[in-house]
């Protein structure tokens, strides 16, 4: 027979906490590429953006329907990978924005996943681990100059 949980023990068996926070911001200063290392080794990415941001996106697409014959010149942003919108890029307000993500059992709707678990099927038959692992590792212990400890 098995013993029901609590509500409150089943979130604490289903979430796990941020470890590390790496954060690489954009040159333009108005969007931001965020890691998040969970207690358990999974990394996941998502990138912060700021209105900004999608107005620079907007004005660089006019540009270019402008300049293209059979277009329309039309201002619009069409985002495709995972973008929290967020007030401003303040180091504070982007953790809490994970930490809240997370409270709402939602951050695994809006952070990609860069990790493979050892029971996960194999995605690419010519490697072991998902596209973005290997990249994601170069990132971390290469690129980003910035770290939340």
């Amino acid at each position: 027979m098995f013993d029901a949980l609590t509500l409150d023990e089943a979130l604490a068996l289903a979430l796990h906490t941020p470890e590390k926070v790496w954060f690489e911001m954009h040159r333009e200063k108005d969007a931001c590429d965020v890691l998040v290392q969970m207690d358990d080794g999974t990394v996941y990415t998502a990138t912060f953006i700021t209105i900004a941001y999608l107005q620079r996106q907007m004005e660089l697409n006019y540009e270019v329907t402008r300049q293209l014959a059979d277009t329309p010149s039309v201002r619009y942003a069409a985002i495709d990978t995972p973008h929290i919108l967020i007030e401003k890029l303040d180091k504070s307000l982007i953790e809490d924005t994970i930490d809240n993500l997370i409270a709402l059992d939602v951050f695994e709707c809006y952070f990609t996943r860069v990790t493979q678990t050892p029971d996960e099927e194999i995605r690419n038959p010519n490697e072991n681990k998902r596209a973005t692992q290997e990249v994601a590792a170069v990132v971390i212990s290469e690129v980003l100059v910035v770290s939340g400890d």
